[in-house]
């Protein structure tokens, strides 16, 4: 015990001096190029690598590296923001590929799968005390709704005043009792039920039923309405059935649930916008129906940009599940990946490099959260909205997470600047940081892109080879002076290890150095 005591005292002194000798290091390496950059020309060195940077940087990537430092970080920093509409990884409502035109790459949409307030964010609200949802997230929300349910048209009507009123309101009591007022002034008033099913509903059941009487008022007032106001009526209709196929999903009655979205679908082909194929996949999962979610994939999938981390990571988990239950890394390695490993593999590559941030996810490597109202394409705040509802189904394929785990980081060696050249996508956007921060909740640790890191023992190796280039040249170019310098180093240096010897000396008797040198 004595020894290995002293053992460990040894390597933490060892492990505690080496960092102040490195700093040493580092600050003496810095002061000889100071004080030598006069004799070595460093300024023109210097220059000279910048220009052979810089035509390396633009022969491997096309582009310059000062013009796509200033695109991809400066100019977010300074507000330049091009106007347009992001249609970039997404389809038409027919499935073909539409163009992508240059546009901020983080703008946000709406989740498809996003839960209710009153009946689930204010239940995790009331157990932890901590707010699910940021503001900034619940404003988002707000502005959806005033532009989907009441609508900018001439003929707007009280009720529809007291409701935009209602959405931009931040107490959630004073939203409750304006719907209340809506509902005093017209008993059909639609947007006035979905508010209090969304807010004051405190079970999903209680939200059906609110949502069910939103469907009647609704449906009454598209009957005696105005064509004007026709295009809002629809967008209420639409979110109303929608949220009442996700209380029939939540309440176990999932058939019902699948033939609902289905027939929304197929009343409304032109909003797919909406995205309502992921409910349906989701449904379609819970219930092991794989035909239907590869025909739905088949539909939603055969571009070469997918729409979601949703489409990636079903396609993924499918091709997934027919290896994974035999696959073993041990005879993989043997025989090689068979055609259909093959395709799951690069199928799990395709997903990680569409959202690197779902895996950690998936495998329990990162805590989950209640997912955010809106999200961000290829961010955190899509791999946790994904990760929440759709582990539970890797988690029922045999092997799949076992397979993610053992191939995933793999997707970095195939494409090691990802901020700079993507493989089967666009560059990953570099500025999605920023905005899952105002999305996500500040207990919330935001992942950021999985950077490689280089282990210590390159990094070592290449300090210590530029030091010994540095004191090669420096000795042939100055040989006098770096005679003196070693000298100087090496004498101070031993200064220590001589005063402690003279100590032992005066410590120990002479006959005791008399039988050591004879040993």
């Amino acid at each position: 015990f004595f020894e290995i005591g002293h053992l460990d005292k040894l390597k933490s002194w060892l492990s505690w001096s080496w960092t102040y000798i490195c700093a040493v290091w580092f600050a003496m390496v810095l002061t000889m190029i100071y004080v030598l950059r006069s004799p070595l020309k460093l300024q023109d060195t210097l220059t000279s690598g910048e220009l052979i940077f810089e035509w390396w940087y633009f022969r491997k990537y096309g582009t310059s590296f000062i013009e796509q430092v200033s695109v991809s970080h400066l100019r977010p920093l300074l507000g330049g923001v091009e106007s347009s509409t992001t249609t970039g990884l997404f389809s038409s409502v027919n499935g073909e590929a539409e163009p992508r035109p240059s546009v901020s790459e983080c703008k946000v949409w709406r989740n498809p799968l996003n839960l209710f307030r009153g009946a689930e964010y204010s239940r995790y609200t009331w157990v932890t005390g901590k707010e699910p949802l940021t503001y900034y997230d619940m404003n988002l929300s707000a502005q959806d709704h005033q532009t989907f349910f009441t609508g900018d048209t001439q003929q707007i009507k009280a009720e529809d005043t007291v409701m935009q009123k209602a959405w931009r309101e931040r107490n959630p009591q004073a939203r409750i009792r304006a719907a209340y007022q809506a509902i005093e002034m017209n008993h059909e008033c639609a947007a006035a039920y979905v508010l209090l099913a969304e807010e004051e509903a405190t079970t999903i059941t209680e939200a059906e039923r609110l949502f069910k009487q939103a469907l009647r008022s609704g449906k009454r007032e598209q009957r005696v309405q105005d064509p004007v106001t026709t295009g809002k009526d629809i967008n209420l209709l639409v979110y109303i059935k929608r949220r009442l196929a996700m209380c029939a999903r939540k309440l176990g009655r999932i058939k019902e649930a699948v033939k609902m979205m289905r027939d929304l679908m197929k009343e409304f082909p032109l909003l797919g916008m909406l995205n309502i194929h992921e409910n349906l996949l989701e449904a379609l999962l819970e219930l092991q129906a794989y035909a239907d979610v590869q025909a739905v994939l088949a539909k939603y999938d055969d571009i070469s940009l997918p729409k979601s981390a949703t489409i990636c990571y079903t396609s993924a988990l499918l091709k997934a599940r027919a290896v994974s239950e035999k696959f073993s890394p041990e005879a993989a390695s043997r025989r090689g990946l068979s055609t259909a490993e093959m395709n799951a593999v690069e199928a799990i590559h395709r997903a990680v490099e569409f959202n690197p941030h779902v895996p950690k996810y998936l495998l329990e490597m990162k805590s989950l959260i209640l997912p955010p109202e809106h999200i961000l394409k290829r961010g955190d705040s899509e791999a946790v909205a994904y990760a929440f509802f759709h582990l539970q189904h890797w988690k029922r394929a045999e092997g799949a997470l076992n397979l993610l785990h053992c191939t995933w980081e793999g997707t970095f060696r195939i494409i090691p600047y990802p901020l700079e050249k993507g493989h089967l996508f666009y560059p990953y956007p570099g500025c999605t940081e920023t905005a899952d921060r105002e999305l996500l909740p500040t207990f919330h640790e935001v992942s950021v892109y999985p950077k490689k890191e280089l282990p210590f023992f390159i990094l070592f190796t290449a300090g210590l080879c530029s030091f010994t280039a540095m004191l090669a040249m420096l000795t042939h170019q100055f040989p006098e002076l770096m005679g003196v310098f070693v000298k100087a180093f090496f004498s101070t240096l031993f200064t220590p290890l001589g005063f402690f010897a003279d100590k032992m000396e005066s410590f120990m008797p002479s006959s005791f150095w008399h039988q050591l040198t004879r040993i």
